[in-house]
Parts: structure tokens; sequence; C-alpha cells
């Protein structure tokens, strides 16, 4: 049934995480359109798409999935076709922010690993037509998933609630539709970004030596370096922020499907399974606001601005008490 029983300890991280992830990818968003924090406009459309995707991906599987179905029941959103549809709206924005990742992961490695590719991969448009397609990809691959669940049960002629259908466990296409659910959204993303920050690590450390011996006459700093420098930073602190949140979710899949086992879905809050598998679920929600405390952290121009958007509000009413004494 796709209305959890969730323990209180997780109803207050869902309750912490919609107040603080939305207004967090939504400061993001606005920051990061300004285009005032030194970084290329690639990088820029990358992280704006991602931050969009993040805040819908609350919007769509904390606030309405979790909270709402939790304390309004009997509402609206508890109505199958309803739930039906935020089953598919859940997995479409997941799926566009992990893969957004992973676009973004592909773009700064071309631009660190393969120089020949960089002046016609690394630009704006091609950012924005990767970004195109994968959100529609992602869209695309999930409209299956309306056609998995049925009604619960019917009162008053009114269908609630989300039931997987009986056939889903039978049918081989749909086995194989769900191994293909499983593997294309986390388990292969997983797989690429790991493998993409080891040949890229390995890239840079093999650059720097060969730029360090080039420049060891020099005293003055190297600006190519530095900028380098600052990129780097920031990709592996989202590529690696996204693998550590996420592992225990892959490894949760590969157990499950290992042990020939399925997912929990008693109502025994202290059972190690539910304490396990819940917080692999409340991890990777909480990937979905953890870039914004990254930009802030790695970029002193993103601070800024952040300070200045957050003073902005008081230097207006000080303004406007000023000219009204002048």
């Amino acid at each position: 049934m796709h209305a959890p029983v969730i323990a209180p300890s997780f109803l207050v991280s869902y309750s912490i995480l919609s107040a603080i992830g939305a207004p967090a990818n939504l400061l993001a968003i606005i920051i990061l359109s300004r285009g005032r924090c030194n970084l290329s406009p690639c990088i820029t459309f990358y992280l704006v798409a991602i931050a969009v995707t993040d805040f819908f991906f609350i919007i769509t599987a904390v606030i309405l999935n979790r909270i709402s179905r939790i304390y309004f029941r009997e509402s609206v959103l508890s109505t199958t076709p309803v739930c039906t549809l935020s089953v598919v709206l859940v997995y479409a924005t997941r799926d566009c922010s992990i893969w957004l990742t992973v676009a973004f992961t592909i773009d700064r490695f071309v631009a660190i690993c393969c120089q020949k590719l960089k002046t016609r991969y690394c630009t704006e448009k091609t950012a924005s037509l990767v970004i195109g397609i994968v959100c529609a990809l992602c869209c695309v691959k999930n409209i299956p998933c309306y056609f998995i669940y049925e009604p619960l049960y019917i009162l008053d002629g009114v269908s609630w609630f989300c039931n997987i259908k009986s056939n889903y466990y039978v049918w081989p296409a749909w086995q194989a539709y769900d191994w293909l659910f499983q593997i294309y959204t986390p388990s292969l993303p997983f797989f690429v970004i790991l493998m993409l920050n080891v040949l890229t690590i390995r890239q840079i450390m093999v650059a720097n030596r060969a730029r360090r011996r080039l420049r060891v006459t020099e005293k003055q700093q190297d600006p190519e370096m530095a900028h380098r420098k600052r990129s780097i930073i920031l990709l592996f602190a989202i590529s690696l922020s996204f693998l550590l949140l996420w592992a225990p979710l892959v490894g949760h899949f590969i157990y499950v499907r290992l042990k020939t086992q399925s997912y929990f879905g008693g109502l025994d809050f202290s059972d190690p399974q539910y304490i396990f598998q819940e917080t692999t679920n409340t991890l990777q929600l909480f990937s979905s606001c953890n870039n914004v405390f990254i930009y802030a952290i790695s970029q002193n121009l993103f601070r800024k601005e952040l300070m200045s958007l957050f003073m902005y509000p008081f230097a207006t009413v000080t303004n406007f008490f000023k000219r009204r004494v002048e």
C-alpha cells in the first residue's frame, strides 16, 4: 500500500527536511540564476537544474507524499488517481535530480580529462540540451508506474490509496521493469559517478604534477590552478555527498535481492529491518537539500550573495525610512 507507516522519529526528520530543504533550494535557484558566483554558465545551468528538481522532489516526496498523507489521510491526496500520479511525480523528480548530478559529473569529467572535447561539449547549448533530454527520459521512464497500482478499497464510489497489483509480482514484464527500475536509479548512477570521480582524481594528480614542474621557478600564484581547484572542490563535494547518502539505499537493494526477501512492510518500529529501510529512505530525501550547504561552504561568492539576499529586506526598510526622513 502506498500510504507509508512512519515512526514518530522519522516524522520529525521529514518535518525538518520540508521546513529547511524547500526554502534552501529556492534560495539556491535565485542566487545561482543571478550568475554572480564566478561559475561558468555551463556549471550554473546544471546547478540551477539540480536545485529545481530537488525543490520539486521535496514538494512531491516529502510534503505531498509523506507529511500530507500522514496528517490528512482522508484528503483528496489519498484518492487512488492522485496517489498514483503522486508516485509518478516522486519517481520522476527523483530520477531527474540523480541523473542531472550524473550529467554534471560527466560535464566536469570532460572539462578536466578530455581537453579536445571540452570546447564543443562544455557549453551552454549542450548543457541545456542534456538537461532537457535527461528530464524527458526520466518522465517517460516512470509512466509505467501509473499502471502498477490499484485502489486499496472503494468507499461510496471513491477509490482510496494505492495498492500494488498482484500481477506485478508474477508477470515477467513487470519483474523485468522492476529490475530495470532499481538498476536505472540509483544503482547505475551510483557506480557511474564513483567511476568518473576516480578517473578525474587520477587525471588531476597527473596534471598537477606536470604543471608544478613547469612553474617550479615562478613564485606567483597560478590562476588556472586556483580556478580549477574551485571547480574540483564543488564537483567532489556534490558527487561524494551523493555517494555517501545513496550508498545505504544501494546496499539495501542488493541485500534484498540477494536474500530474495521483500521490503519491510510491518508495523514494528523497533524492528532493525524497518529502522534500516526507513533510514535509507530518509538519507535519500536529505540528499535533495544538501547541495545548498555545499555551495555555502565551498563558494565564497555564494556566501556573499546569500548574505546579501538575507539583508535585502532590512536594507529596503532602512532606505525607505531614510527617504521619508529626508
